[in-house]
């Protein structure tokens, strides 16, 4: 196929008038294309396209968007049938997610429109490939996935089947990129890049809720105040929704062949067939409404400080100690720690939980942080047997250094540690299995899930050796093939080379 061009004045289709269609329609009608809007249920792209004038001249009174007049310049055309699209140089299919319901639309569409007409499907998961297989010209039929709210989230994942024409991929980058979102090329591989990568963030939390580690929202406290995450796992599965967000995770699961690393949470099935979905059900891990109240995480109450620590050889501990302001006494052993006034030693999280690493002395393990200059609150775990007035010296120690401490279980990885390890292990994966380049992936990470950081250079500034000892460390202790290392990863920690190469 040539070179194909889907210019400003070219009619765009947009197939499903959900919530995903609506907005998909908005961004294209908002950038000057005639847009024709088209449902299988009678009455719902006509309220679609109602519901968009209206948002967008809200947006145009607020000024948000300007030299645009409402409804003069939105050009939105309603159809009552599949056959009125015919003029469309490019279709965008936002219907079910539902394989069958897409093979059979797409060879529909392939009746009524130009030979050179587009063909995109927003689909999430399932594959271009198989999407467009049957079709007389499958190389026309592209991936554009767009993220929810589209007329506001920047990503869009530009995924090539097998058969996808490069004009065409290149054709739908364009557009994308004229109605000013950042665009990432993925294969079509399970999940693509945001949907394949992210699946750990919610599975590391519902595991360490499973084994009753802590609270959801102590997890959700972590992972903002530590882990530098704009939501907590849990809170943002109530967000998506709990049965949409546990279909993706199951649909990854089910294309990779029932991988381990991608297991659906029999607590997350619970909640579904409950039917507490999170904000749109009024109930999931939270509940929602007027009278409901907000999540309280288990800090820990106020504890003194210790009048000293004692730092043995270079610890990773300078910022948090200086933010302390606690002195400090050089001790006489290399092995990276601190030492409480009663002899327990503080270590940070490489993956052992703390009962693990007491041999001779009690241990207190602390998590990692994004940034230990700017966290608010930080987990720590102690070992077995840890006597409680250990805990509270590291509980006072850390809460001197302005941090919300949550003392939770003994657990491997704790719970920042280990959720950015396996990111950074399936971000590593998907880079060595061709997926798209390191610049997508982490562009795509933060675009797309709104990450602080990508997971590639997240790893990359932890060291590939110090992930690949916490991913080792949880699939020895739970001897499961869910925590294997990725083959580049241990490839790259023997030889101390970037993981974004």
């Amino acid at each position: 196929m040539t070179a194909i061009s889907i210019g400003r004045s070219a009619p765009i289709a947009v197939v499903g008038a959900g919530t995903m269609g609506a907005g998909i329609a908005q961004v294209a009608a908002v950038a000057g294309h005639p847009v024709i809007v088209y449902d299988a249920v009678d009455g719902i792209a006509a309220r679609a396209a109602d519901a968009i004038r209206d948002r967008v001249a809200r947006l145009v009174e607020k000024g948000r968007l300007k030299g645009l007049r409402v409804p003069v310049d939105l050009r939105l055309e309603v159809a009552g049938e599949l056959g009125h699209l015919a003029p469309a140089r490019c279709v965008v299919e936002a219907a079910a997610e539902d394989l069958a319901v897409k093979q059979a639309l797409f060879a529909d569409l392939e009746k009524v429109v130009a030979p050179d007409c587009v063909l995109a499907t927003n689909t999430s998961s399932l594959s271009p490939t198989a999407i467009a297989a049957g079709l007389s010209h499958p190389g026309r039929v592209v991936g554009m996935h767009f993220f929810n709210p589209a007329p506001v989230m920047r990503l869009v994942e530009v995924v090539s089947g097998l058969a996808t024409e490069p004009a065409v991929a290149a054709a739908v980058t364009d557009l994308a990129q004229s109605w000013g979102k950042q665009v990432v090329q993925a294969a079509a591989t399970p999940g693509f890049i945001v949907n394949r990568v992210a699946r750990p963030f919610y599975a590391e939390a519902l595991r360490l809720a499973e084994e009753q580690v802590a609270s959801p929202a102590t997890i959700d406290a972590v992972m903002t105040q530590a882990g530098g995450f704009r939501m907590g796992p849990f809170a943002l599965m109530d967000l998506v929704g709990q049965d949409v967000n546990e279909a993706v995770t199951r649909s990854v699961w089910t294309a990779f062949g029932y991988d381990p690393r991608f297991t659906p949470s029999p607590l997350q099935r619970a909640l579904v067939e409950a039917g507490w979905l999170g904000r749109k059900s009024g109930r999931g891990w939270y509940q929602y409404g007027d009278d409901a109240a907000p999540p309280v995480p288990d800090a820990a109450p106020a504890r003194p400080a210790p009048t000293y620590v004692i730092e043995h050889g270079e610890s990773p501990w300078p910022v948090l100690l200086g933010r302390a302001g606690i002195p400090v006494r050089a001790g006489h052993r290399r092995d990276g720690t601190v030492e409480l006034p009663d002899g327990v030693r503080l270590t940070r999280c490489d993956g052992e939980p703390a009962t693990a690493l007491a041999r001779d002395n009690p241990v207190v393990v602390v998590d990692r942080t994004l940034d230990d200059a700017t966290a608010s609150g930080i987990a720590i775990a102690a070992s077995d047997g840890c006597p409680p007035s250990a805990v509270d010296e590291a509980t006072g120690l850390l809460q001197a250094a302005g941090l919300a401490v949550y003392v939770i279980d003994d657990a491997p990885g704790l719970v920042v540690t280990r959720t950015v390890a396996m990111l950074v292990n399936g971000a590593v994966d998907a880079l060595h299995k061709g997926v798209a380049s390191a610049v997508d992936i982490d562009t795509a990470m933060q675009l797309g899930t709104n990450y602080p950081l990508g997971p590639l250079a997240w790893g990359q500034r932890w060291g590939a050796a110090t992930v690949l000892a916490v991913l080792d460390a949880l699939h020895a202790w739970y001897g499961e093939d869910r925590y294997r290392p990725s083959a580049r990863l241990r490839r790259f920690a023997a030889a101390g080379r970037d993981l974004r190469e």
